[in-house]
């Protein structure tokens, strides 16, 4: 687990565009959609989400052959990382991973 960073934490927090429930919403009622050909692996979601949503890891074969050719040469570049979401269902709608994301790679979608 990625540790979580204070400042990042407080600065999404305070953000005025912070989407979702502000972590009251029941886990699982929303999911985070991670768009693959923004997201650069930076581990920002990672080091502000409070219920360990996510993880980056190197992009999955069958994600990477999806990305069009400058996603694709993007994710190169950027050590084909990117983030996942194997924990969706703890998901509580703080909004901080969406507000947090350099690259706006994220959003908050409701149900499954």
């Amino acid at each position: 687990m990625t540790a979580k960073n204070p400042q990042k934490i407080k600065a999404a927090s305070n953000h005025p565009d912070r989407p979702g429930e502000r972590c009251q919403a029941d886990p699982g009622t929303w999911r985070p959609r991670v768009d693959r050909s923004k997201c650069e692996g930076k581990k920002d979601c990672v080091e502000v989400c409070p219920h360990d949503v996510f993880t980056v890891e190197r992009i999955r074969d069958a994600d990477f052959a999806a990305l069009g050719p400058l996603s694709k040469l993007k994710s190169l570049v950027h050590g084909r990382l990117t983030a996942y979401t194997p924990n969706a269902d703890a998901c509580r709608a703080c909004g901080l991973c969406v507000v947090a994301c350099p690259e706006h790679a994220i959003t908050l979608a409701r149900g499954a």
